[in-house]
């Protein structure tokens, strides 16, 4: 079995191009990613067979339009709801920030060693790393998340991490590093996974989760899952760590089953997941368990840039579904890993712009069909193919400039060239002279004409104008004596 296209490697979205020909020049990367979303592109077709989803998604937008509408005032209500059932709630406005006020609740118990849920958006502030620095182990329980921890690589999906591996390559993974044995029966590389995290849900002093819905009216964080590790996470060690965007937050309690049914169907193709956690206390007198200790930390990290623009703001409906990567036919043939960030795909190319800027991500609002696949199946409506083009607009200058990076693609000789074509096109006189002047010069017309001909041939002018010809046979019919 070759295992050579999961080695661990840097990517970085600067390198999308060059990591973009690599992967489609993997067939096995192919292959993995073909098979997958087939898969779940049936699956999410089939379970919304017997419901009206396009109702479904207009109240699903609905919802998550109303609570950014209140993000503000919700934010507060949270915090003074949480604070009220004795959760402690912190404020980051980067995701150092937030990476300092988890190292410090962990440094403030002697914690060594710490357990993880699923998490996006510790992945976004590269918490592991930071809590190594530090001398604290962070272990990633989720499978997934686990076995590309194993590997030294970063989730290729927001739902799925290793879905970029296939059984044999994961057998692989787990021989080399815990000593299991080579095999494709996946029960018991389960079964060998569980065992080896089990004994570290108990010896965690901390454990740190993500949220899906963070509810202002009742101050509850809601964790979905599959697999039990995110309630052992949040229930076994004696402080739970739970960290979200600003953005998770809705409005009310009956806001969550709407968008739960969204979110598990657009996924998985799910009716529901095994787990559906609803956290709002530590561990009261009289418990036998849930940790001693609840911490809610809130991380901005340039989402609040996002709500000030009308049109961005859509950016923040998303409720981490993966339908649109699933659907997009440049993350289904080139994986997770080409695009060099945290969240890839069509959400990425929309929502790392902000994060990182766009001296960082200028390719990834190109990296796009504007097929519209995305915008189709996005269980919340948010218009991502809209959103693309109006970052392409940001990144060339033409944009409103409020996208950190803004212009980056703006050239002077682009813009000089245009102005003279400009000029040329309203000066009748000047444009027939020009024209000729090319067709005369039409053998130097440069064979490469930057990045536009690195698909195309460049045009070469004609030797003779459409103008001069039709000219020339006006001539002629008049010598003939017609008109």
């Amino acid at each position: 079995m070759s295992v050579q296209h999961f080695i661990p490697q840097t990517y970085t979205p600067q390198a999308f191009h060059r990591q973009a020909h690599e992967a489609l020049d993997d067939p096995q990367i192919r292959a993995n990613f073909r098979r997958a979303m087939d898969g779940l592109i049936t699956k999410r077709r089939d379970v919304f067979s017997d419901w009206d989803l396009e109702a479904l998604r207009e109240l699903g937008a609905n919802i998550r339009l109303r609570a950014l509408a209140k993000l503000p005032d919700l934010l507060e209500q949270l915090e003074a709801n949480c604070q009220a059932n004795g959760i402690r709630v912190h404020w980051a406005e980067n995701g150092e920030a937030a990476c300092r006020i988890i190292r410090e609740l962990c440094e403030a118990r002697g914690a060594k060693s710490v357990i993880k849920g699923k998490s996006m958006v510790s992945e976004e502030m590269h918490l592991n790393a930071h809590l190594e620095e530090a001398g604290i182990e962070a272990l990633e329980s989720d499978l997934g998340e686990y076995l590309v921890q194993l590997n030294e690589q970063t989730p290729s999906h927001i739902i799925m991490p290793a879905i970029h591996l296939n059984t044999d390559e994961i057998s692989e993974i787990l021989h080399d590093k815990t000593g299991t044995e080579r095999t494709r029966d996946v029960d018991y590389m389960t079964a060998a996974a569980r065992a080896q995290l089990r004994e570290r849900f108990m010896a965690a002093d901390v454990g740190i989760s993500g949220v899906n819905f963070a509810v202002a009216e009742t101050g509850t964080l809601c964790l979905v899952e599959n697999e039990g590790n995110g309630r052992m996470t949040t229930t076994v060690p004696p402080v739970h760590i739970a960290v979200t965007g600003i953005e998770k937050v809705v409005e009310h309690l009956r806001d969550v089953p709407p968008l739960y049914a969204l979110l598990t169907r657009s996924a998985t193709g799910q009716h529901v997941t095994t787990y559906f956690n609803m956290i709002s206390s530590p561990r009261k007198p009289g418990e036998h368990d849930g940790p001693e200790e609840v911490h809610l930390v809130l991380v901005d990290n340039g989402r609040s840039g996002i709500y000030q623009d009308n049109e961005l703001l859509d950016t923040l409906r998303c409720i981490r579904c993966g339908a649109c990567m699933n659907h997009c036919p440049v993350y289904t043939r080139v994986g997770g890993h080409t695009y060099g960030t945290t969240y890839p795909g069509p959400i990425g190319k929309i929502l790392m712009p902000h994060m990182l800027g766009l001296e960082a991500t200028k390719d990834l609002p190109t990296a796009s069909s504007l097929c519209g696949a995305c915008g189709e199946v996005c269980p919340v409506k948010i218009p991502i193919p809209d959103l693309l083009v109006r970052l392409r607009k940001e990144s060339v200058g033409e944009g409103r400039g409020n996208v950190p990076g803004a212009g980056v693609k703006r050239s002077r000789k682009e813009l000089l060239a245009w102005k003279g074509w400009q000029w040329l096109a309203t000066h009748p006189a000047a444009w027939r002279g020009s024209t000729v002047i090319a067709g005369k010069l039409r053998a130097l017309t440069p064979a490469k004409l930057g990045p536009w001909t690195e698909y195309r041939t460049a045009p070469k002018p004609a030797k003779v104008s459409l103008h001069a010809l039709v000219k020339a046979h006006r001539e002629e019919l008049a010598g003939e004596g017609r008109s």
